[in-house]
Protein backbone atom coordinates (compact mmCIF):
# COMPACT_ATOMS: atom_id res chain seq x y z
CA UNK A 1 0.00 0.00 0.00
CA UNK A 2 2.81 2.23 0.83
CA UNK A 3 4.57 1.74 -2.63
CA UNK A 4 0.87 2.61 -4.38
CA UNK A 5 0.41 5.74 -2.57
CA UNK A 6 3.98 7.10 -3.11
CA UNK A 7 3.64 6.24 -6.68
CA UNK A 8 0.30 8.12 -7.34
CA UNK A 9 1.79 10.91 -5.21
CA UNK A 10 4.26 11.04 -7.78
CA UNK A 11 1.49 11.19 -10.62
CA UNK A 12 -0.47 13.55 -8.74
CA UNK A 13 2.37 15.89 -8.92
CA UNK A 14 2.95 15.68 -12.59
CA UNK A 15 -0.41 16.87 -13.00
CA UNK A 16 -0.33 19.60 -10.54
CA UNK A 17 -2.07 23.05 -11.79
CA UNK A 18 1.34 24.75 -11.50
CA UNK A 19 3.56 22.45 -13.21
CA UNK A 20 1.38 21.02 -15.73
CA UNK A 21 1.15 23.98 -17.48
CA UNK A 22 5.12 24.65 -18.13
CA UNK A 23 5.49 21.20 -19.63
CA UNK A 24 5.57 22.77 -23.37
CA UNK A 25 8.41 24.78 -22.30
CA UNK A 26 10.35 21.40 -20.37
CA UNK A 27 9.45 19.57 -23.26
CA UNK A 28 10.80 22.08 -25.99
CA UNK A 29 13.97 22.13 -23.54
CA UNK A 30 14.50 17.94 -24.30
CA UNK A 31 14.03 18.68 -27.78
CA UNK A 32 16.01 21.20 -28.71
CA UNK A 33 15.71 22.83 -32.55
CA UNK A 34 14.86 19.49 -33.65
CA UNK A 35 10.92 19.27 -33.57
CA UNK A 36 11.62 15.32 -34.79
CA UNK A 37 14.33 13.99 -32.93
CA UNK A 38 12.26 12.08 -30.76
CA UNK A 39 15.25 9.88 -29.77
CA UNK A 40 17.08 12.90 -28.63
CA UNK A 41 13.87 13.84 -26.68
CA UNK A 42 13.84 10.63 -25.24
CA UNK A 43 17.64 10.31 -23.72
CA UNK A 44 17.21 14.09 -22.41
CA UNK A 45 14.19 13.30 -20.48
CA UNK A 46 15.48 10.02 -19.01
CA UNK A 47 18.75 12.61 -17.98
CA UNK A 48 15.68 15.14 -16.19
CA UNK A 49 14.55 12.18 -14.32
CA UNK A 50 17.54 10.70 -13.37
CA UNK A 51 18.45 14.44 -12.33
CA UNK A 52 15.51 15.00 -9.96
CA UNK A 53 15.43 11.56 -8.73
CA UNK A 54 19.08 12.08 -7.63
CA UNK A 55 17.78 14.60 -4.92
CA UNK A 56 14.96 13.02 -4.23
CA UNK A 57 16.77 10.17 -3.05
CA UNK A 58 19.03 12.14 -0.70
CA UNK A 59 15.78 13.86 1.01
CA UNK A 60 14.38 10.21 1.54
CA UNK A 61 17.67 8.87 3.53
CA UNK A 62 17.44 11.98 5.09
CA UNK A 63 13.91 11.27 6.04
CA UNK A 64 14.25 7.47 7.00
CA UNK A 65 17.70 8.81 9.44
CA UNK A 66 15.08 11.48 11.19
CA UNK A 67 12.37 8.34 12.06
CA UNK A 68 15.42 6.16 13.41
CA UNK A 69 15.83 8.87 15.70
CA UNK A 70 11.85 8.75 17.13
CA UNK A 71 11.24 5.54 17.06
CA UNK A 72 10.29 5.01 20.91
CA UNK A 73 7.77 8.06 19.57
CA UNK A 74 6.75 6.49 16.67
CA UNK A 75 3.08 6.01 17.56
CA UNK A 76 2.77 10.06 18.28
CA UNK A 77 4.54 11.15 14.99
CA UNK A 78 2.35 8.61 12.87
CA UNK A 79 -0.85 10.68 14.05
CA UNK A 80 1.29 14.09 13.36
CA UNK A 81 2.12 13.32 10.19
CA UNK A 82 -1.03 12.12 8.99
CA UNK A 83 -3.02 14.90 10.40
CA UNK A 84 -0.14 16.90 8.61
CA UNK A 85 -0.91 14.75 5.15
CA UNK A 86 -4.37 15.35 5.72
CA UNK A 87 -4.12 19.18 6.27
CA UNK A 88 -2.17 19.04 2.83
CA UNK A 89 -4.89 17.18 1.21
CA UNK A 90 -7.83 19.38 2.41
CA UNK A 91 -5.62 22.46 0.96
CA UNK A 92 -5.54 20.90 -2.08
CA UNK A 93 -9.31 20.11 -2.33
CA UNK A 94 -9.42 24.23 -1.42
CA UNK A 95 -11.28 23.26 1.60
CA UNK A 96 -8.68 25.51 3.98
CA UNK A 97 -6.06 27.94 2.59
CA UNK A 98 -2.83 27.33 3.66
CA UNK A 99 -0.77 30.53 2.53
CA UNK A 100 2.85 29.12 2.28
CA UNK A 101 1.74 25.50 0.34
CA UNK A 102 0.57 27.50 -2.44
CA UNK A 103 3.20 29.47 -3.27
CA UNK A 104 5.49 28.62 -6.46
CA UNK A 105 9.15 29.99 -7.39
CA UNK A 106 8.55 30.35 -11.13
CA UNK A 107 12.38 30.34 -12.96
CA UNK A 108 13.20 30.74 -16.24
CA UNK A 109 15.97 28.72 -17.49
CA UNK A 110 17.07 28.46 -20.99
CA UNK A 111 18.85 25.23 -21.84
CA UNK A 112 19.40 25.52 -25.60
CA UNK A 113 21.02 22.22 -27.23
CA UNK A 114 20.57 20.32 -24.20
CA UNK A 115 22.44 16.60 -24.11
CA UNK A 116 22.09 14.02 -21.15
CA UNK A 117 24.03 15.48 -19.06
CA UNK A 118 23.14 18.87 -18.85
CA UNK A 119 19.69 17.37 -18.50
CA UNK A 120 20.27 15.47 -15.42
CA UNK A 121 21.91 19.17 -14.17
CA UNK A 122 18.28 20.38 -15.16
CA UNK A 123 16.84 17.68 -13.11
CA UNK A 124 18.77 18.53 -9.89
CA UNK A 125 17.73 22.20 -10.70
CA UNK A 126 14.17 21.56 -11.11
CA UNK A 127 14.32 19.25 -8.08
CA UNK A 128 15.37 22.49 -6.13
CA UNK A 129 13.35 25.28 -7.73
CA UNK A 130 10.17 23.45 -8.22
CA UNK A 131 10.16 21.84 -4.56
CA UNK A 132 7.00 24.63 -3.66
CA UNK A 133 5.01 23.59 -6.56
CA UNK A 134 5.19 19.65 -5.73
CA UNK A 135 6.23 20.32 -2.11
CA UNK A 136 2.63 19.05 -1.05
CA UNK A 137 3.36 15.80 -2.62
CA UNK A 138 6.49 15.34 -2.44
CA UNK A 139 6.21 16.24 1.56
CA UNK A 140 3.61 13.65 2.11
CA UNK A 141 5.98 11.27 0.31
CA UNK A 142 8.77 11.53 2.65
CA UNK A 143 6.30 11.59 5.74
CA UNK A 144 5.53 8.52 4.71
CA UNK A 145 9.21 7.23 4.02
CA UNK A 146 9.83 8.52 7.65
CA UNK A 147 7.43 6.67 9.27
CA UNK A 148 8.86 3.51 8.13
CA UNK A 149 12.36 3.98 9.92
CA UNK A 150 13.65 2.31 7.15
CA UNK A 151 16.80 3.51 4.86
CA UNK A 152 16.36 0.66 1.93
CA UNK A 153 12.47 0.80 2.27
CA UNK A 154 12.72 4.76 2.11
CA UNK A 155 15.22 4.82 -1.02
CA UNK A 156 12.52 2.16 -2.92
CA UNK A 157 9.42 4.38 -1.99
CA UNK A 158 11.18 7.38 -3.39
CA UNK A 159 12.05 5.69 -6.58
CA UNK A 160 8.48 4.53 -7.27
CA UNK A 161 7.27 8.40 -6.21
CA UNK A 162 9.82 10.10 -9.17
CA UNK A 163 8.96 6.82 -11.66
CA UNK A 164 5.72 7.86 -10.90
CA UNK A 165 6.55 11.63 -11.64
CA UNK A 166 9.30 10.51 -14.26
CA UNK A 167 7.04 8.37 -16.61
CA UNK A 168 4.82 11.32 -17.77
CA UNK A 169 8.10 13.30 -18.56
CA UNK A 170 9.34 10.93 -20.91
CA UNK A 171 6.14 9.74 -22.45
CA UNK A 172 5.53 13.43 -22.84
CA UNK A 173 8.65 14.20 -24.46
CA UNK A 174 8.14 11.67 -27.18
CA UNK A 175 4.41 12.04 -27.88
CA UNK A 176 3.81 15.51 -27.25
CA UNK A 177 1.96 16.11 -30.53
CA UNK A 178 -0.17 13.33 -29.93
CA UNK A 179 -0.70 14.60 -26.35
CA UNK A 180 -1.77 18.57 -26.90
CA UNK A 181 -5.33 17.69 -26.79
CA UNK A 182 -5.02 15.71 -23.09
CA UNK A 183 -2.99 18.39 -21.92
CA UNK A 184 -5.53 21.10 -22.97
CA UNK A 185 -8.38 18.95 -21.37
CA UNK A 186 -6.52 18.50 -17.99
CA UNK A 187 -6.05 22.13 -17.53
CA UNK A 188 -9.54 22.95 -18.53
CA UNK A 189 -10.38 20.47 -15.75
CA UNK A 190 -8.36 21.79 -12.95
CA UNK A 191 -10.91 21.39 -10.43
CA UNK A 192 -11.66 18.31 -10.75
CA UNK A 193 -8.41 16.89 -10.81
CA UNK A 194 -7.34 19.28 -7.14
CA UNK A 195 -10.13 17.19 -5.84
CA UNK A 196 -9.10 14.05 -6.80
CA UNK A 197 -5.48 14.55 -5.91
CA UNK A 198 -6.68 16.00 -2.56
CA UNK A 199 -8.47 12.71 -1.70
CA UNK A 200 -5.46 10.62 -2.34
CA UNK A 201 -3.51 12.79 0.29
CA UNK A 202 -6.40 12.27 2.51
CA UNK A 203 -6.32 8.68 2.52
CA UNK A 204 -2.48 8.75 2.79
CA UNK A 205 -3.04 10.88 5.88
CA UNK A 206 -5.47 8.23 6.91
CA UNK A 207 -3.50 4.87 6.09
CA UNK A 208 -0.24 6.49 8.14
CA UNK A 209 -2.59 6.83 10.89
CA UNK A 210 -4.11 3.60 11.33
CA UNK A 211 -0.67 1.72 9.74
Amino acid sequence: MDYLLTFLEGIASFISPCLLPMLPIYISYFIGEDDSNTRKALINSIGFVIGFTIVFLLLSIFASSIGGLVVNHIKYIKIIFGIVIILFGLNYMEILKIKFLNKTNMRNMNHKNLNFWKAILFGLLFSISWTPCIGTFLSSALLLIAKEQDILKGIIMMLIYSVGLGIPFIISAILIEKLKNVFQYIKSHYGIIKKISGIILIIAGIYTIIF
